[in-house]
């Protein structure tokens, strides 16, 4: 069990960058892109062309990529469970209001955009049971997470650092896969929302930077145990109509590993630029039980690669109900 009282005296620190922290890693509302930005005008003579083309290109796309996109609008959108987690950490002060909760909700206005965007293309181009999706994201909502962190700041931190990394590999994944197909409008869309992505990871990754070096061997330790447990995605329990909870995570996961769009080698390249970008190899003035996490650490990627090398993906495609037959 971690030190709270650390925790939160730690937090109060930082917290007093949280400003500098805005500044730098978020952009002002009224600078920032907005969903209606890259959508077609419907008071606009070339809403129908773009109509056309919206739905002619969703119709033509690869059908695991497609589902990808689908499950990445569908995590987007489930973000009222994330805000409610994050706001409950220890160090965020909801009730009375720090810089911490300036910041998680900041950071949720922009994240915002992403699931409204999505979702809005999803709805015009014609190829998806809509229906179906909202049951999903209103399961995903409903059903919540767990992501081995409980309200640990330093734990959670770690999460956000990899899970941003990740969804910035599987946003700009899409784009570029359609780019390569012609589909300019939904490749700029993958494109911005993933550089939002990028922002924030490196954000979260600046906390625990920030963390290291006022408590270090905690935070190796949080470190450890989240890599121990291993990082689930915060869409672990999504489910169709009539399933249960997390019954069809694999099915969506085998998707976008075929596809290339996010996979277990992915998993591992980002654990790697965490132990860079945090310098963890060359960290000193740990206690004994942090140095052994820090050797477990620098070790891991090597144990994750040989698993991942003889892993081999399934073939069959499952029929996902997102989908219009």
């Amino acid at each position: 069990m971690y030190n709270q009282l650390v925790r939160l005296e730690v937090m109060k620190n930082i917290g007093k960058e949280v400003d500098s922290f805005m500044e730098k890693y978020l952009t002002p509302v009224e600078k920032i892109w907005q969903p209606s930005d890259f959508l077609p005008d419907p008071s606009s003579e070339e809403f129908k062309h773009d109509l056309e083309e919206i739905q002619t290109f969703a119709h033509e796309m690869d059908y695991d990529v497609f589902v990808t996109l689908i499950g990445d609008c569908i995590t987007e959108e489930a973000l009222p469970s994330y805000e409610s987690w994050i706001m409950g950490i220890d160090g965020v002060d909801q009730e009375n209001g720090n810089g911490w909760s300036k910041w998680v909700r900041s950071w949720t206005a922009e994240e915002n955009r992403h699931g409204d965007l999505l979702n809005k293309y999803l709805y015009l181009c014609g190829r998806v049971n809509m229906r179906e999706v909202e049951i999903t994201t209103q399961y995903l909502i409903q059903d919540g997470f767990d992501l081995g962190t409980s309200m640990d700041p330093y734990r959670n931190f770690v999460y956000t650092s990899f899970q941003e990394t990740a969804t910035n590999i599987s946003h700009r994944r899409v784009g570029t896969f359609a780019k390569q197909t012609g589909n300019k409008k939904l490749a700029k869309m993958c494109a911005v929302i993933a550089a939002d992505e990028a922002r924030h990871a490196k954000a979260y990754k600046n906390f625990v930077e920030r963390i290291f070096e006022l408590d270090p061997s905690e935070m190796m330790l949080a470190f450890e145990d989240m890599m121990r447990k291993k990082i689930v995605m915060p869409a672990h329990l999504m489910r169709e109509s009539g399933q249960k909870a997390g019954e069809l995570w694999s099915h969506f996961s085998d998707a976008a590993q075929r596809c290339m769009v996010y996979t277990a080698q992915d998993y591992i390249d980002i654990l790697k630029e965490l132990l860079e970008d945090w310098k963890i190899e060359h960290i000193d003035g740990l206690n004994v039980q942090a140095q052994k996490a820090q050797e477990y650490l620098m070790k891991l990627p090597g144990r994750l690669q040989r698993v991942t090398d003889r892993i081999s993906t399934p073939d069959l495609e499952y029929q996902f109900k997102w989908i219009k037959s």
